[in-house]
């Protein structure tokens, strides 16, 4: 029988970030300052861990409060009423040595299945005796299909804010047990 090992995200070390394009011209990079979430696995290569993983809705920053606000409204993420937005998955070693994080995406209250390409950086033992894991996480959602509709039309008829979400995750972890 495999022995569990839990691996919590280590908050100081990782980023969790997110990228749209506005008026399809430009993009505009967000990230969250509040999240946890951890991997359980029986497997030194982290094959088939459980991922767990949170963030705190009101922790979002786009570098300019007025749009966070938005963001936080109800036109979007309606943090108020949906504080969190969590995901549940499993980490599926590929054929090639990348990953593939499969699982559910709540945004508001709407979850959806979503795979997201991971590239391990590998493991390593820190100054103070800490067993830590690296990974990045990438993947792209449509955030209508999350609820988030709003948007608006420019004169020219295009639009202001892309459906296309592109997200990027830089994860180091620390094994606790």
């Amino acid at each position: 029988m495999s022995t569990v090992a839990t691996w919590n995200i280590d908050p100081m070390h990782s980023v969790v970030e997110f990228k749209v394009k506005h008026l399809v011209i430009s993009t505009v990079t967000g990230k969250f300052r509040n999240f946890e979430g951890k991997l359980e696995t029986a497997s030194e290569d982290f094959d088939g861990a459980k991922a767990h993983f949170s963030l705190s809705v009101d922790s979002i920053d786009t570098n300019v409060a007025d749009r966070d606000a938005h963001l936080k409204s109800d036109d979007f993420f309606a943090a108020d009423r949906f504080p969190n937005i969590t995901f549940d998955g499993v980490l599926n070693k590929g054929g090639d040595g990348d990953y593939a994080l499969v699982g559910h995406l709540t945004i508001r209250d709407i979850t959806k299945e979503v795979a997201l390409e991971v590239s391990y950086g590998g493991v390593m033992v820190d100054g103070y005796g800490q067993t830590k894991a690296g990974f990045e996480i990438e993947g792209k959602i449509s955030r209508k299909e999350f609820g988030l509709q709003w948007n608006m039309v420019t004169e020219a008829g295009g639009v202001v804010v892309s459906d296309q979400v592109k997200l990027n995750l830089n994860v180091q972890l620390v094994k606790v047990g």
